[in-house]
């Protein structure tokens, strides 16, 4: 891409995915997620992969966080090839440089908001007191300052992913993955998830990468992945795309 406002001028590339395949073994059948993928993400933008279900879409977002090897290829994160990183490995790399967000929230229902958002900084080492109170600062940040001490029951679903996101930025990750973050959520609250997502992003310079069906995530994405097939289809950075909130044209 060119030019001085592309998503990728000046910034280095944080994920490199290079010729990923990805093959499943399902009795003597062979399936194929990924057949080939190809794709750079570059530090500080935001990009949504979409595609219809079983278009490989979530099979190379788990890729890049590593949560599945690939057959083939590689997949850089941070300059570090996953593949070569043991389980232990790996799950430090994610609990120090990658967040997640989930289209089910994931939090631990019998701790409070502040716990829940504390926890990835107890897993890193952080001493209890920093962890709370950094945990109770990302909550006032989403919105939540009155919420702390309210379990997941006690909160609505957007107020849920609220916590989610504070959660995923506990660690002050490099990269966040957010899969489907508003799959669970009405029309006006997906909005508000997804601005709020996108100005903790611009603010903090932290790269999102979105696995979604929304409509509304291109709004505020920097480029859109379409995958369809086990391939990348085609790539495209927002502004050539006619997005109205709830529609693309």
């Amino acid at each position: 891409m060119q030019g001085g406002d592309s998503p990728s001028a000046g910034r280095p590339v944080i994920v490199s995915v290079r010729n990923v395949k990805r093959i499943f073994s399902i009795g003597d059948e062979k399936v194929v997620a990924l057949g080939g993928v190809s794709l750079d993400v570059y530090a500080g933008e935001y990009i949504s992969i979409m595609g219809p279900s079983g278009s490989g879409k979530s099979t190379l977002f788990n890729m890049i966080g590593g949560l599945d090897d690939p057959t083939e290829g590689t997949v850089m994160v941070s300059g570090v090839e996953m593949s070569k990183l043991n389980r232990r490995q790996q799950a430090r790399l994610r609990c120090l440089k990658i967040g997640y967000i989930f289209q089910t929230y994931n939090l631990i229902p019998v701790f409070t908001a502040l716990q829940n958002v504390a926890l990835p900084m107890l897993f890193a080492g952080i001493p209890v007191e920093e962890a709370n109170e950094k945990a109770a600062d990302l909550l006032r940040e989403v919105g939540l300052g009155d919420r702390l001490h309210h379990r997941p029951d006690e909160l609505s679903g957007g107020q849920q992913q609220r916590v989610a996101i504070a959660r995923a930025f506990a660690n002050d990750p490099n990269i966040i993955l957010a899969d489907e973050p508003t799959g669970n959520l009405d029309l006006k609250t997906g909005e508000e998830i997804i601005g709020r997502l996108s100005n903790l992003s611009r603010k903090r310079g932290v790269t999102i990468i979105s696995a979604t069906h929304d409509h509304k995530m291109l709004a505020v994405s920097d480029r859109v992945v379409w995958i369809r097939g086990g391939m990348i289809e085609r790539i495209e950075e927002r502004k050539n795309l006619n997005i109205k909130v709830g529609s693309i044209g």
